[in-house]
């Protein structure tokens, strides 16, 4: 028997959830995350630097990326952008501080 939940697989399905889209052009974008994110890429390539560190995480088209609210970070973006997003809470959402970039988001 097919449902959208079987709690003895502990598979939940959401059908058509609410989610937004999203993107950007190469670039740098210094942005804050007021609440966890969730995105798909479609396309694109980015290296997310947390604020004050040298280090960086890099990811891109097909990839799943979970970002921790309350991350302030800059995206250095190498291949524009176009992701499906998701906020773990409907009334908070990420921050576009600014870029170095004549291009917008």
């Amino acid at each position: 028997m097919a449902s959208d939940s079987n709690p003895n697989l502990r598979i939940t399905i959401e059908r058509n959830p609410s989610q937004s889209r999203w993107g950007c052009s190469p670039g740098k974008y210094q942005l804050k995350f007021d609440a966890e994110e969730t995105c798909y890429l479609l396309k694109g390539k980015v290296k997310a630097y947390p604020k004050g560190s040298s280090d960086f995480v890099e990811f891109g088209a097909k990839d799943l990326v979970t970002i921790p609210k309350g991350m302030s970070c800059t995206w250095d973006v190498s291949v524009a952008v176009d992701k499906y997003y998701k906020f773990e809470s409907t009334t908070s959402s990420s921050s576009f501080l600014s870029s170095s970039s004549s291009s917008s988001c």
